[in-house]
């Protein structure tokens, strides 16, 4: 036997000659040997640390429990499963018999007489293949411990990423409060913008393939209007990226509403990743068409660029985790190689599918989705009305230990006409609440010295009428994150960074709440 330890065998058998011969048997070759004569006294020496054996030579025929009992005791039991057993019998040796005992999940069966070489090539046999098992479960212990690291530093980079994207995405509109002085200065706003919205999308990405590999998103279900969603996307990737790419979109729906049961958020969060890629990877003058028909049922969304294409050889792995074409050509078009496997997943979740084409590098790409149809196809939908927000001054209380976001969101909120207090920890965060009275508090969760759910537990118990809004910031977006949020007594969770109009809406309801 290789290696320091023995392997232990438990050898069970009530005949007391039989007993003795293949446990002298297995110690001459080497092995560790225990030894016992009834199925009960084998399941309780199984389940003790010191005596749980790598293999069990079981005797069929005991005097309290059959060998086949025994077996499938022990391979349903989570804590021996892994024991690899060899059936024994001098009685019961039809091929019956031999069924019988593997399919009550025993590993190996011999007729008794046997030689002694017998014997020992089927117990190493065996035990090699426990050792193997033992390695490949170790290794996927490591891997599930891997991955379980993997997604909290995945939800931590994303909360630290979204800290500092907080202050430049609220800094942005203080730069837009008077008109720009020249085109230099035009331009330069504009592309801030646009870098910071990518820089959201690339945290938000990170965080939902973490949710795709944990099988951890959930759908917000409702009826659709495809077509109006499409329209909606499109217009705004036709002024955010495709205009100052100097690219053409162009979207033919003409008028239609289809309606499908799905997600709103998360088929517009489809559409703008293969919109982006139909960009991203596309020359300057290019043109991207998006069609919607409907046939068999289905709504069939496609979208075409003229770009690089896509070689032959990668068109099955596309949608991969971090798939991507060309390493030196992702790297110059930039990206994480998460999207098209975001957008695939996303789409199955659906109860649809989504193909991808290309006639080869140079000659563009397309991805056509289906989804299921949930209503008649229609002409036409009525616009829909639009809801005037109030002006109207607000009390507002901010709670966050970053200063710069702090101080960068009261700026906001003075600019809208609000009154503005703030406190930098949780502890005084809660004092300022009490004392202030705010119509609205934002209030980040983690904070020094109490966290954000604790401040807002703390305002729910002490605080009398009329009650204030609690919002919670995070740079955690997960589902749980949320619930969490709700239980501990806040009414809205706002992963950062607030956007202008978010934050305006969120007074407005305070205030008509007021």
């Amino acid at each position: 036997m290789s290696g320091e330890r023995k392997p232990l065998i438990l050898n069970v058998n009530d005949h007391f000659a039989h007993l003795y011969m293949v446990s002298k048997m297995l110690r001459n070759a080497g092995f560790q040997v225990v030894e016992a004569k009834t199925g009960r006294e084998a399941i309780e020496l199984a389940n003790e640390r010191d005596t749980k054996p790598d293999l069990i030579v079981l005797d069929i025929k005991l005097p309290d429990l059959s060998g086949f009992e025994v077996c499938r005791r022990l391979k349903t039991d989570p804590a021996t499963r892994d024991i690899k057993i060899l059936h024994t019998s001098a009685a019961f040796s039809g091929t019956e018999t031999k069924i019988e005992g593997l399919e009550a999940g025993a590993d190996g069966y011999l007729t008794q007489p046997f030689e002694p070489q017998d014997l020992i090539a089927t117990v190493r046999s065996l035990i090699r293949l426990h050792e193997v098992e033992a390695d490949l479960q170790a290794r996927n212990d490591q891997l599930i411990e891997a991955d379980r690291r993997k997604d909290e530093f995945l939800a931590m980079l994303a909360h630290e990423l979204r800290n500092p994207l907080a202050a430049i995405q609220m800094g942005l509109p203080m730069l837009e409060r008077f008109p720009p002085r020249d085109t230099l200065e035009e331009r330069t706003i504009a592309i801030m913008h646009r870098q910071t919205a990518l820089l959201i999308r690339l945290v938000d990405d990170l965080l939902d393939v973490s949710r795709v590999t944990r099988g951890r998103i959930e759908l917000k279900l409702r009826p659709v209007d495809l077509g109006a969603l499409v329209t909606s996307v499109c217009d705004g990737m036709r002024e955010r990226v495709f205009g100052p790419r100097d690219q053409t979109l162009v979207c033919q729906i003409d008028g239609m509403s289809v309606v499908v049961h799905g997600d709103p958020g998360r088929l517009e969060q489809v559409l703008t990743n293969l919109l982006d890629n139909a960009s991203k990877y596309s020359d300057a003058g290019s043109l991207t068409t998006v069609k919607l028909v409907v046939s068999g049922g289905f709504a069939q969304v496609s979208v075409r660029d003229h770009g690089v294409g896509i070689d032959a050889a990668m068109l099955p792995t596309v949608f991969e985790l971090f798939a991507q074409a060309s390493t030196t050509l992702a790297r110059s078009r930039g990206g994480l190689g998460i999207g098209l496997t975001l957008v695939k997943t996303l789409v199955n979740l659906h109860g649809g599918s989504i193909v991808a084409e290309s006639s080869g590098i140079g000659k563009g790409s397309e991805f056509r989705i289906r989804l299921p149809l949930l209503g008649d196809l229609r002409r036409s939908s009525p616009a829909l009305p639009t809801v005037a927000t109030p002006r109207e001054s607000c009390r507002i209380l901010l709670v966050d230990d970053n200063e710069d976001a702090r101080v960068l969101l009261r700026s906001l909120c003075e600019l809208e006409g609000h009154t503005v207090e703030e406190a930098g920890d949780g502890p005084s965060g809660v004092e300022q609440a009490l004392a202030f009275g705010p119509d609205v508090a934002f209030i980040d969760i983690g904070l020094p010295g109490i966290d954000g759910y604790e401040v807002a537990r703390q305002l729910r118990a002490k605080q009398g009428q009329p009650r204030m809004r609690l919002v919670a910031l995070s740079g955690y977006g997960s589902d749980e994150h949320r619930q969490r949020a709700l239980e501990s007594g806040f009414d809205e969770h706002v992963v950062k960074p607030i956007e202008l109009a978010k934050l305006q809406r969120i007074v407005a309801s305070a205030m008509g709440a007021r």
